[in-house]
């Protein structure tokens, strides 16, 4: 089933990035470092960045992160990532924003969650303040609803309602509808406050798949405003992995989504850049975007004792990705590229034909050769010690070959 096109037809620009409309759906991220701490919120914001987020957050929580903000853009800029920088407020971000201008200038947006701030109250002058310095900075807002700090008298004023209704609703369906009903009210709260229409992008985060999928489908038929999409809490490993895509997926087929975090727990000393790789391998998995050649490689089975093929997949799609940084310029519609590396006879070269270049490596007892195909067509047949060599040789002429400028 094809993809839909996406409903949200307002387009927002966040520092020179285009979320919305018919715009590719964006990669997004954010750091796990005391923003206070420049070098090391520069180091990992940078990583993630040349991994592939087109926008990152950072945390703005003490005077001091608000403080290092315009000198983490500065750094980041001297170094040539000018990857947009988005400020994450809560509490006290109307305080911050005002004290320090040149952190509200230097951020591209500001992530507000109108549960955190006084809106919905007997005034919302916290609220208001941050969105009167979005229009003072011409800067754009996302008003992220979360269920765990959802704004509570909206809720209790629904729950009530819900309790007279002659067929009440579960607990479950009316916070939800609070969820799209605060972030629609936020929303119109920011026009009236001045905020111009193109410059709202809305989220409702839950930890639960099909709680997302249900919020995000409610959320995108009563508003256009681009969406951002993602759990609050994804978890860690393989479980964080599994619910983000299983969750994602369905709304990104709904063709609702502008913009996705994939916000994974990360594992004691790992790699915060994981995040920005699953939310890519979700896009292209389902053909919504690609940005990496992507590996067809077989799981193995009887045919396969040999631990040969697992280790040169490993090593085409580790030495794929570590290419891309330079295909990228010189080489457009790289990413697109399908390579196979196969096991055994029985689906290698099958696979290796449907892809445009392939390996059919021998299993147990099979002859000790391994034909590569290209574009369909038997190339050449590899054999001795140097087929990993041999078969990027072969990957590297494709690339000059079919994807020059």
């Amino acid at each position: 089933m094809a993809v839909k096109d996406r409903r949200q037809t307002v387009v927002v620009d966040v520092g020179g990035v285009k979320v919305g409309g018919r715009h590719p759906i964006v990669v997004q991220s954010m750091t796990n470092t005391d923003t206070a701490d420049v070098a090391s919120t520069v180091n990992q914001a940078m990583a993630l960045a040349r991994a592939g987020s087109e926008l990152v957050r950072v945390t703005v929580n003490t005077e001091q992160a608000a403080a290092a903000v315009p000198k983490i853009v500065d750094t980041m800029e001297k170094f040539g990532v000018r990857v947009p920088i988005i400020g994450d407020f809560h509490y006290n971000g109307h305080i911050l924003l005002k004290k320090y201008p040149e952190c509200a200038r230097a951020l591209a947006k500001y992530r507000i969650n109108p549960g955190n701030s006084d809106i919905g109250r007997k005034n919302d002058d916290n609220f208001r303040t941050m969105i009167e310095v979005a229009i003072e900075n011409r800067k754009p807002v996302r008003i992220g609803v979360n269920w765990g700090s959802l704004d509570s008298a909206l809720l209790t004023r629904m729950m009530d309602e819900n309790s007279l209704l002659p067929e009440p609703k579960d607990a479950r369906e009316v916070t939800l509808d609070a969820m799209v009903e605060s972030a629609v009210q936020s929303a119109q709260a920011a026009e009236r406050h001045g905020l111009a229409h193109d410059r709202i992008i809305l989220s409702a985060k839950v930890s639960g798949v099909q709680d997302l999928i249900d919020v995000y489908r409610a959320l995108a038929a009563v508003c256009d405003y681009p969406l951002h999409l993602g759990l609050t809490e994804a978890g860690l490993g393989s479980k964080g992995i599994v619910a983000t895509t299983a969750a994602l997926a369905p709304v990104l087929q709904d063709g609702i989504g502008d913009t996705i975090r994939t916000s994974l727990t990360p594992m004691p000393n790992g790699d915060r850049t994981e995040e920005v790789l699953v939310s890519q391998q979700i896009l292209q998995s389902l053909g919504i975007r690609s940005f990496t050649p992507q590996v067809t490689a077989c799981p193995g089975c009887g045919r396969t004792t040999s631990s040969f093929f697992q280790e040169m997949a490993d090593q085409i799609q580790t030495y794929l990705r570590d290419q891309m940084p330079k295909w990228k310029a010189g080489h457009p519609g790289v990413e697109t590229m399908k390579v196979a590396v196969m096991g055994c006879v029985v689906n290698g070269p099958g696979e290796s034909k449907h892809s445009n270049i392939g390996i059919s490596l021998p299993g147990t007892f099979e002859e000790p050769k391994a034909p590569v195909y290209v574009d369909g067509r038997l190339m050449t047949t590899l054999k001795g010690d140097r087929i990993v060599a041999e078969f990027i040789d072969i990957l590297n002429d494709y690339v000059r070959s079919h994807y020059a400028m």
